[in-house]
């Protein structure tokens, strides 16, 4: 409306400042704990929603991820697609230091892709990790017992010898997913990836060798370039959570309040959130 308005005033009256809002997509892709908070549909969602609201030419993502959930990536990146259609609105994707494995997945849903060519882009693969504990338990002479109701319940437990048919189940699992990843990309960036047999290996590279291989468009910087775009009173408006936001979690101002078991659970449960967040980031020398 805003714009309509803008087009009916005279040349000389009619305002030149564009205002881009921006979205900052920073952190590991993962299902946010009571006490951490990383990027999830639900920690973005109204982020989203709000950026999309402007009367703006573009939307503008700061993308810096090495990636995590493939399940909460697609649905970031569906919603991001989604309201771009719906609003009519051209995305702009930025990437920082990383935009990998499902950082790249979000950074899909641009319309264009910027990156620094000292950036990190690609990773387009499907990865599981755990530790292996049998010998341990013999040697501290303690006994697994676990019982289940199915005969494939317990598979791929830690504290068992590792199976031949649970590793080809959970490989034909990643196979799937990983065919999910690569059509998303290749419906996406179309005509302009590179026929190299590396492309969907989960290699990664920079900013500079992925123009070349057509996982990004340009290099450059946001402020540079929407200013040449835009003109050069352009303006970016960062889109930031309500205040309150870390009460609805429950997390400040809760009438309810946590018990001392929640907090111990919490806690225990960040130690391990962070020990998989610092390995994702390790990936990339990050």
């Amino acid at each position: 409306m805003k714009r309509l308005f803008n087009r009916l005033l005279p040349k000389s009256w009619r305002s030149t400042v564009v205002t881009i809002p921006v979205i900052r997509l920073h952190g590991t892709i993962m299902s946010g704990g009571q006490f951490r908070q990383n990027l999830s549909l639900a920690s973005t969602a109204g982020l989203i929603e709000k950026a999309f609201s402007f009367d703006a030419p573009a939307v503008a993502v700061s993308i810096n991820s090495p990636g995590g959930s493939p399940v909460q990536s697609r649905l970031i990146f569906k919603r991001i697609r989604d309201l771009a259609t719906e609003k009519n609105r051209k995305v702009l994707v930025f990437v920082e230091d990383v935009a990998a494995s499902g950082g790249y997945m979000i950074a899909a849903a641009g319309d264009e892709i910027f990156a620094d060519p000292s950036s990190i882009v690609g990773s387009i693969g499907v990865v599981s990790a755990s530790f292996g504990f049998p010998e341990l338990m013999k040697k501290i002479g303690v006994e697994r017992r676990v019982h289940t109701a199915g005969q494939n319940k317990a598979v791929l437990d830690p504290f068992k010898p590792e199976k031949k048919e649970d590793v080809e189940r959970l490989k034909a699992l990643q196979l799937e997913v990983h065919d999910t990843f690569i059509d998303l990309v290749k419906e996406r960036r179309g005509t302009k990836l590179k026929d190299d047999p590396d492309l969907f290996t989960g290699l990664f590279w920079t900013g500079k060798k992925g123009l070349e291989l057509g996982l990004v468009d340009a290099l450059g910087d946001m402020r540079t370039v929407l200013k040449t775009r835009f003109g050069s009173k352009t303006q970016l408006r960062l889109i930031t959570a309500p205040r309150g936001f870390l009460s609805r979690f429950g997390l400040f101002g809760s009438s309810k309040g946590f018990s001392a078991p929640d907090i111990a659970a919490a806690a225990a449960s960040g130690v391990i959130d962070a020990a998989e967040e610092r390995a994702l980031w390790a990936r990339f020398g990050l």
